[in-house]
């Protein structure tokens, strides 16, 4: 039997009495005492909600960690529940800009141009279980965007750009019907060849979008290449903008973790490395996994490593005149935060053990250059 946290209990109670209590994801990790969606996490709370007979609405693992869903009875049959939360075979891309406001008859191509993941194409290619990162997990894709009427003067337009460091503004009429974009280099192409450039409808350029359930990897290079994309939510509202530089902080931010456990595993190698022969370093390798070859440091894992380092004996070799416990203690924390970042969620890893993770590159960095431990170049 799952464990049931209180507010989950409460909210089963309202959804017995017709009502649907809505929340964020961030707000429903909190019951179960967690940032962020963890594999275990997820499992956790799923079977939670399966023992209540409970599902939210959309599916917290695919929505941004601080939209909100609602919690609702499950469904017998979920492909006759409606519209899937994504297609399985998105294409192409690129809107005109003359669109039109979507007839809630036609499909959502006849009116916007053909659109990546849109809720009519392809619904019911969707698993349940899919697991493919959307755009919906993008902040930036669940911001309203500024926008600007195609009426407005130019001024206006630069005014608005400059103020709040925009490369492009999307040209709206409302939050559904887009008319097209203005942008830097719209501007300046249009100027370059001489033409008049008062008001917005005179240097717009045709814009992209894409739906909020779409494949993020296969949005990218649509991004790379339009430098943007505008993201409609299922309720055909315009609701975000991705641009080059909102990967850059996503990856930035996803790639960080990577990059540092890696320097620390080559400092923690270059440590031990000509200090212990290969038949000792064998020896910590992992019981199950007995095959594999061991010749020197590098042959490692992080926990074979803190292994090896436990022993006071074998810590004295290296020669070391810091603390043993201490430094097996913050070894013990970066190899949890290892296994956390390896079995990536779309959450990325919370600041604390991000913070955790520079401390100890940085004292690992400073060891160095004070202790010279090994001259071996690393392979």
């Amino acid at each position: 039997m799952a464990w049931i946290p209180a507010e989950l209990k409460e909210a089963a109670e309202q959804v017995n009495n017709g009502e649907m209590p809505v929340h964020t994801v961030r707000t429903l990790l909190s019951w179960f005492h967690a940032q962020r969606r963890g594999s275990s996490i997820v499992h956790m709370i799923r079977s939670a909600l399966s023992e209540l007979d409970l599902a939210t609405e959309p599916d917290f693992r695919f929505a941004w960690i601080d939209s909100s869903v609602g919690i609702a009875r499950k469904k017998v049959d979920s492909s006759k529940s409606g519209p899937s939360l994504a297609s399985g075979s998105p294409t192409a891309t690129t809107t005109t800009t003359t669109t039109t406001t979507p007839d809630p008859g036609v499909p959502v191509q006849a009116s916007l141009g053909h659109v990546i993941g849109t809720a009519t194409e392809g619904a019911e290619a969707r698993l349940p279980d899919d697991p493919t990162p959307r755009v919906s997990l993008l902040a930036s894709a669940n911001r309203s965007p500024i926008r600007i009427a195609p009426d407005a003067a130019l001024s206006e337009a630069t005014t608005i750009m400059m103020c709040n460091d925009f490369s492009q503004l999307p040209v709206m009429t409302s939050e559904r019907e887009v008319k097209g974009v203005v942008s830097w280099k719209s501007i300046g192409s249009r100027l370059a060849m001489g033409q008049s450039c008062k008001a917005v409808r005179d240097c717009m350029d045709r814009h992209c979008e894409v739906a909020d359930d779409a494949l993020l990897f296969r949005v990218i290079p649509l991004i790379v290449e339009n430098d943007f994309v505008l993201v409609r939510d299922q309720t055909k509202k315009i609701c975000g903008i991705v641009t080059t530089s909102d990967l850059s902080d996503q990856f930035g931010h996803m790639g960080e973790p990577f990059l540092i456990l890696g320097e620390i595993e080559n400092h923690i190698r270059t440590i031990v490395a000509d200090k212990f022969t290969a038949q000792e370093l064998a020896a910590m390798r992992d019981p199950g996994d007995s095959t594999r070859t061991v010749e020197n440091a590098w042959d490692l894992s992080l926990g074979e490593h803190q292994r090896l380092l436990q022993n006071p004996t074998n810590w004295d070799r290296l020669g070391i005149v810091i603390d043993r416990k201490t430094f097996i203690d913050s070894l013990e924390r970066v190899r949890r935060i290892r296994n956390d970042v390896m079995h990536f969620d779309p959450d990325g890893i919370v600041e604390e053990d991000m913070d955790a993770l520079r401390r100890f590159v940085a004292f690992l960095q400073r060891l160095r250059e004070i202790h010279p431990v090994s001259s071996q170049i690393i392979p």
